[in-house]
């Protein structure tokens, strides 16, 4: 079918997509590595690579719920540290995936999950408290941060494993994170648009469909957070990001 033309999409493909709103509705109110799962249902509903060009909007609706909620929480010093280097992986995603065909593509959104599953648990798992404070760090996980979330919208799995990386509590986790991915999702905007051309009009007017599933998502989403105790909510961003991983895999 021709991508987006609504009265060619299916209904199952319209029930996975509105459950992908939901999920980027839980995730932005604060449940990370869920997030992984929109993106495989999107995969699942529609081809790869033009369902991410479905879904960055979405998210930036997400990002701008969250930043009014969370605002007051936002720590700015590690936007400032870890910003520049996602830009650049940005830029690198961008020309990576657009030489990639949809097999390939699908295939390293699911290395993407896996490794970053492994690396959160391996950081989580360390003995140690102290923090990474090299900008080598910062550097490495912010370049892969821009990557992934060009090729896939997985970069918050990796920007997960620096904020787990930097023991930011919860509720500052979340804060910072809402206002990082809401600049980064409006650069990426011009480059679906006129790089990728994965967003279109009809995308946009397939999304404004999905909002409500949005909204839903998060109303769910920040009373969990709200009764979700500081060590089991680490513990639950990995199994979480561990779930989607295997989603991925069998897709």
């Amino acid at each position: 079918m021709t991508l987006f033309e609504t009265s060619d999409i299916t209904t199952t493909a319209w029930v996975l997509a509105f459950t992908a709103a939901i999920v980027i509705g839980l995730s932005k109110a604060g449940i990370k590595g869920i997030a992984v799962v929109n993106v495989t249902l999107m995969a699942l509903a529609f081809s790869a690579k033009e369902s991410t060009g479905i879904v960055v909007p979405l998210l930036v609706v997400g990002d701008i719920f969250a930043v009014i909620y969370y605002n007051r929480h936002t720590q700015w010093k590690y936007i400032f540290q870890f910003l520049p280097w996602i830009v650049v992986g940005v830029l690198i995603g961008l020309k990576i995936g657009n030489d990639l065909d949809e097999k390939t593509f699908k295939i390293g959104m699911a290395i993407i999950i896996l490794v970053s599953v492994g690396m959160m648990y391996w950081w989580d798992r360390r003995k140690s408290k102290s923090v990474p404070t090299h900008w080598l760090f910062a550097g490495t996980v912010g370049i892969i941060t821009g990557i992934t979330t060009m090729i896939g919208n997985l970069g918050g799995a990796f920007s997960n494993i620096y904020f787990l990386a930097m023991r930011i509590p919860k509720n500052e986790f979340i804060g910072t994170a809402a206002w990082l991915f809401l600049i980064v999702n409006i650069l990426k905007l011009p480059l679906h648009i006129f790089v990728w051309g994965t967003i279109t009009t009809e995308t946009l007017l397939f999304d404004l469909k999905l909002i409500p599933g949005i909204f839903l998502g998060i109303i769910l989403g920040i009373r969990v957070v709200k009764i979700i105790k500081e060590d089991f909510y680490r513990k639950m961003i990995l199994v979480l990001t561990a779930f989607g991983a295997v989603m991925i895999l069998l897709n």
